[in-house]
């Protein structure tokens, strides 16, 4: 798997895996040496894109050093700054979508799924929060949904250990065993969350399980005193961007193959939403 460490207080994630540096926080005090460390790595390994999560401030400090803008998540830090997503490409194939079109279509499609019904769990299901008990039952889930990911969730052992730090992990239960799952990884200093690890086994499909988990999930997060939302989901899904269009988060951009998940290298879409919107 890729691995996470710090260069100039920043944390970075590197990795054959990904193909790629990820800038996951960036300390605005060394930009600069910031760049050009990750630079380095970045030839030093012949990755073919280096992505970024800046403060807005950052922005044309990484743009003169070659960064595309991708994407925006509004109010990330304290709902004071926005948090903007870069992309820095070092082949011409990393910085080609070739499904554009497709992509289009699934974004303008879920745009109009945008609803503030209630949608009911079905009887037999109940949510639940996941403990450190629940993980290698987490892990084997994840096996079966995920060919590859960007983080090690097939390993029960990282799941106990991001118990500790910084993500909170949520399931629905059917006959007391877990069939879908999701996680909220929480940036506490930015009062921010990023809604990922969406899992569902195949069996329990078409019964809105992903979309009542990210619901109890902003409620949880409220409680937590969090205050932004999003998520980066699979471009060519429907089913990930109609369950965020539909719980009225706004599309903020596309990560150009930006993620391995499922064997593949794949473009990522960028939805965003206010809690405060829900108070």
């Amino acid at each position: 798997m890729d691995k996470i460490i710090e260069i100039n207080n920043s944390i970075i994630q590197h990795g054959k895996s990904n193909n790629r540096v990820y800038i996951i926080k960036a300390d605005k005090n060394n930009a600069l040496s910031l760049i050009n460390s990750v630079n380095s790595l970045a030839n030093k390994n012949n990755y073919t894109k280096i992505f970024a999560k800046i403060p807005a401030s950052l922005t044309s400090t990484f743009l003169k050093d070659g960064y595309q803008k991708e994407a925006c998540i509004s109010g990330y830090f304290n709902g004071k700054e926005d948090a903007v997503l870069l992309g820095k490409y070092f082949t011409e194939a990393r910085s080609i979508i070739t499904n554009k079109e497709d992509i289009k279509e699934i974004i303008s499609i879920a745009k109009t799924k945008k609803t503030k019904k209630k949608i009911k769990l079905p009887s037999d299901y109940k949510l639940i929060k996941c403990s450190k008990k629940h993980a290698e039952e987490m892990a084997d889930i994840y096996k079966t949904v995920f060919k590859t990911y960007p983080f090690p969730i097939h390993d029960p052992n990282y799941i106990k250990s991001t118990m500790d730090t910084h993500i909170m992990y949520f399931g629905t239960k059917i006959n007391d065993k877990i069939v879908a799952l999701s996680s909220a990884e929480i940036d506490k200093n930015a009062q921010s969350t990023e809604m990922t690890d969406f899992a569902t086994l195949p069996n329990h499909l078409g019964n809105n399980l992903s979309l009542k988990l990210l619901r109890k999930m902003e409620e949880e997060m409220l409680n937590q005193n969090i205050i932004t939302s999003y998520t980066i989901a699979r471009a060519d899904s429907f089913g990930m961007n109609i369950t965020f269009a539909k719980n009225n988060y706004n599309f903020a951009g596309t990560l150009t193959n930006n993620t391995n998940i499922s064997g593949n290298i794949e473009s990522m879409n960028v939805w965003v939403k206010s809690l405060k919107q829900i108070t």
